[in-house]
């Protein structure tokens, strides 16, 4: 196909298309003529995960051109899944300056809870990651709080955490073993999943809410009509 052909099949502009292929993010067409080139379907698809990437996943082009190269290098689909783990922007709770004592305190406290819980899910997971890195930062933003999890309490997310990430995993991988598809689709379910679980837990909690505040009225209305019953009883 042509990159007019392309750029119907794709959505991306003929100009971006170029653009991609000067920043070294998608191979060149097979040329057919000093300014023509054809357009195969795995250009189809690397300028789907291109598109996955910078929109879905937030990444800058430097960025999304490591994963790229990550990704087809990945010798396997595992590789290519952590990949994209690893670029996807991780959330950071930002400390506001403090105390420098203070800070230092909740600090190593935060450490130390995040690989004891690391230790306890035998997660294979090393300090350096990023993901670690964020968890602690936002456990340290908690404590300085003083909103810190209560003993267990971390633990049991955690364990919702490990199922939810079996979930997001077996469905990514359920596109196939292609390096290149499946990073596609992991952009999708790990950066789309985020806000989704987000809005089923506020679901879930907007349900509690309104079925802790019914069971409050309940209680209520029950208590009032035994104080008039005894009331009565009196009379």
């Amino acid at each position: 196909m042509k990159i007019s052909e392309l750029s119907r099949t794709t959505g991306v502009p003929v100009a971006s298309i170029k653009y991609f292929r000067r920043q070294g993010l998608m191979p060149a067409g097979k040329a057919t003529a000093a300014t023509l080139a054809e357009y195969g379907q795995e250009h189809v698809q690397r300028l789907r995960l291109i598109k996955a990437l910078t929109t879905l996943g937030g990444l800058s082009i430097a960025a999304t051109r490591d994963v790229l190269t990550a990704v087809d290098q990945a010798h396997s689909a595992d590789s290519a899944l952590g990949a994209v783990s690893y670029a996807l922007p991780v959330p950071v709770a930002e400390s506001p300056v403090g105390d420098a004592e203070r800070e230092a305190e909740t600090g190593s406290a935060a450490e130390a809870e995040v690989a004891a819980l690391i230790a306890d899910m035998d997660w294979q997971a090393p300090s350096t990651s990023p993901h670690v890195e964020g968890l602690t930062a936002a456990l340290r933003e908690l404590k300085r709080l003083d909103a810190d999890y209560r003993p267990g309490e971390l633990a049991a997310y955690a364990e919702l955490a490990r199922s939810i990430a079996r979930l997001d995993l077996d469905r990514a991988a359920a596109f196939g073993d292609d390096p290149v598809a499946l990073a596609e689709q992991a952009v999708i379910v790990f950066a789309l999943s985020a806000p989704v679980l987000e809005l089923l837990r506020r679901l879930a909690q907007e349900d509690q809410v309104r079925r802790r505040v019914a069971g409050d009225a309940v209680d209520v209305d029950a208590d009032a009509d035994t104080d008039a019953a005894v009331d009565a009883d009196i009379d």
